[in-house]
């Protein structure tokens, strides 16, 4: 291939690339039309408590999804006036990976944590964004007859799960606004 053609083919790919160059816009980047950014608009959602029973091992975990939820959306701050609402349920399960032969017990086992969300406009009270995530956690039970080394790994899990949905939901109300909601 002769020196020419290769010059041309690159001048062509820089003119086709600076064509498109102007269109890129980080996410987060604040506008400069006076329209509210994304982070402006997370702040936004407001996150009622989670209706689970009092006292209940959902219950712990429903603060634990919306207080890495608030964190993720606020950051340090707390969020401005409410725009939008964020209601949140979710279901949980346990199953056994593998169990000891002698004792019958679990060594491994799985959470999952299944949760579903509804985003609400607050000027129409309409819902605007449903939507639903997941995650399944595996871990290990260190000694089969050590009910405080089991209930320990059993809470890890919880609050890595916790935090993965938390992280699925942030992702997916970003992508909403950012998409002009």
């Amino acid at each position: 291939m002769s020196l020419a053609k290769i010059v041309t083919r690159f001048l062509a790919v820089a003119a086709l690339a600076s064509l498109t160059a102007g269109c890129f816009q980080p996410m987060y980047a604040e506008h400069t039309d006076g329209t509210p950014g994304l982070r402006e608009k997370l702040m936004g959602v407001e996150l009622p408590p989670v209706n689970k029973p009092n006292s209940s091992r959902d219950a712990r975990l429903g603060v634990a999804i919306r207080n890495a939820l608030a964190f993720k959306l606020y950051g340090n701050a707390t969020g401005t006036t409410p725009t939008h609402r964020l209601e949140i349920r979710f279901n949980t399960g346990r199953s056994d990976l593998m169990t000891d032969t002698t004792t019958g017990l679990p060594t491994s086992e799985n959470y999952s944590l299944d949760a579903q969300f509804n985003l609400i406009d607050n000027a129409t009270n309409k819902s605007v964004m449903t939507g639903t995530t997941f995650s399944h956690v595996t871990y290990d039970i260190p000694g089969s007859y050590q009910r405080f080394a089991r209930e320990r790994a059993l809470r890890d899990a919880e609050d890595r799960a916790s935090q993965e949905v938390a992280e699925n939901i942030k992702t997916r109300l970003a992508s909403f606004f950012f998409a002009g909601a």
